[in-house]
């Protein structure tokens, strides 16, 4: 018995292809673009430690000797 139900313009063919493409493109797109967006937002700020002497490995207390230069 053969099927005489395909269609190449069907979900399962070219358009669903075409449809993931285009949502995997914009995907990328908007994320690249947010990722530019804060890389540049960070850029723009750059920091200094008060008292580098007393830094510590792996310390959450580090976050507290950082001063961000301009403030």
């Amino acid at each position: 018995m053969e099927n005489t139900s395909r269609h190449i313009f069907h979900i399962h063919g070219i358009t669903g292809m075409l449809i993931a493409t285009v949502l995997l493109l914009s995907i990328l797109g908007v994320l690249t673009f947010l990722g530019i967006v804060t890389q540049q937002s960070v850029a723009d700020k750059p920091y200094t430690f008060v008292d580098s002497q007393s830094i510590q490995m792996n310390s959450y207390d580090n976050a507290a000797k950082r001063k961000v230069v301009g403030e």
